[in-house]
C-alpha cells in the first residue's frame, strides 16, 4: 500500500481511463459491448482497485473469469494499448511513485489474464504476439 494514494485518486484515475477507453477506436468497441452498465461497472472497478492497493476488500469478482467470456475479441495487441492507456492516464493523474505503483500492478494483471487466455487456447493468444 502507498501512504499517500486515496480511494479518491483511484476513482478519479478509474473514471478517467475508462473515459479514454470509451473514446478508443479499438478498445471502445470491446467495452461497448461487455459492458451493460457504466455506472456499475466503474464502481466495481475503483473496488477493484481499491481492494488492490488500498487494501479495502471490496471487490469480489473473477476478473480472469470475466475476460475468458469475451475471449473472442480479446486480442494480445488489445493489452498493450490498454496499458498504454492506463500508463498515461496515471502518469496525469497521480504522483509519480503512485503511477508507478498503479502501471506495475497494471502489467502484471494483463501478464495473468493473457496467460489465461493462452492456457485455454483462445485462437488469438495462440501465436503469444505480445508476451515476452
Amino acid at each position: 500500500m502507498l501512504p499517500d494514494l486515496t480511494e479518491a485518486d483511484l476513482r478519479a484515475l478509474v473514471h478517467g481511463f475508462y473515459a479514454r477507453v470509451r473514446q478508443d477506436p479499438e478498445l471502445g468497441p470491446v467495452f461497448a459491448d461487455a459492458v451493460a452498465d457504466w455506472d456499475e461497472h466503474l464502481q466495481r472497478l475503483t473496488d477493484f482497485w481499491t481492494s488492490l492497493m488500498l487494501g479495502s476488500g471490496r471487490y469480489r469478482g473473477h476478473p480472469a473469469g470475466v475476460h475468458l467470456a469475451h475471449a473472442a475479441r480479446i486480442r494480445p495487441a488489445l493489452f498493450q494499448r490498454w496499458l498504454a492507456l492506463w500508463r498515461r492516464s496515471s502518469d496525469e493523474l497521480l504522483p509519480p511513485a503512485q503511477a508507478r505503483a498503479v502501471q506495475e500492478r497494471a502489467a502484471r494483471i494483463a501478464d495473468h489474464l493473457q496467460r489465461v487466455l493462452a492456457a485455454r487456447a483462445v485462437p488469438a493468444f495462440s501465436d503469444q504476439e505480445s508476451t515476452p
